[in-house]
């Protein structure tokens, strides 16, 4: 018996008239090449196709990785150019009730949310008609009220910047908007010695614009912004 099996001639010479048929066919070459691995027999190691297939896994995990860092970056330079911007357009108006409409109008679309609170402790008994007249975007709370709603009455860690997701029953902060509010970003204000916390609570109708997986550090900086421009209209 002959050790090299014959081919159909008319295989073999339809193979020899146009080889590109079997280099283009993919299962056709896969099927050559593991039979040509079996063919070297279990003894020999093909040191070139492992270091090759080793090479080309390494290379698509570094492009994967490059492609991450990348949208990392340019995310991280659209936020913090996004954050200068509010805190350039809220240290412009000289009057308190005009610092408080661009809270709720203009810094707010300048940071993308749906709802922009400010919340104030108070000891007082009822916010005053001056209080009143300032419109929806500043609440006046009794005292404690700040750490029961960011812990949820739980005996957890007060943190300066809290994200999360919300349903519509926790959403009494944002009045008639609390229907479509789904996510929001909590930012404990300390406006000094003497003075009663406060809170900025920014609300976004997406429920993932803020959840815990994601960084502080802007929001923690337009915080602390945020309270020494607050302690001008507090002297």
């Amino acid at each position: 018996m002959s050790g090299n099996p014959e081919i159909d001639p008319k295989v073999r010479d339809f193979i020899l008239s146009d080889p590109e048929v079997v280099l283009e066919d993919t299962d056709l070459m896969r099927a050559l090449v593991s039979a040509n691995e079996q063919a070297m027999g279990g003894n020999i190691v093909d040191l070139r196709g492992i270091a090759m297939a080793r090479l080309e896994a390494r290379l698509d995990r570094l492009e994967d990785t490059h492609r991450s860092v990348i949208a990392a970056a340019y995310e991280n330079l659209a936020g913090t150019n996004q954050i200068h911007r509010a805190v350039l357009r809220m240290m412009e108006p000289v009057k308190f009730d005009a610092f408080l409409h661009d809270l709720g109008t203009e810094v707010a679309e300048i940071l993308r949310v749906d709802s922009m609170r400010l919340v104030l402790e108070s000891g007082a008994e009822q916010a005053d008609d001056a209080v009143r007249s300032l419109g929806d975007v500043l609440s006046v709370v009794k005292p404690r009220f700040i750490a029961d709603y960011m812990t949820k009455g739980r005996n957890a860690p007060l943190r300066q910047v809290l994200l999360r997701q919300v349903q519509p029953e926790e959403n009494s902060l944002y009045g008639d908007k609390a229907d479509y509010i789904r996510s929001e970003a909590c930012l404990r204000l300390d406006f000094g010695p003497g003075r009663l916390p406060g809170m900025l609570a920014m609300g976004a109708e997406d429920p993932h614009q803020f959840s815990p997986q994601q960084g502080t550090d802007l929001l923690g900086f337009f915080g602390s912004v945020f309270e020494r421009a607050m302690r001008r209209w507090l002297e």
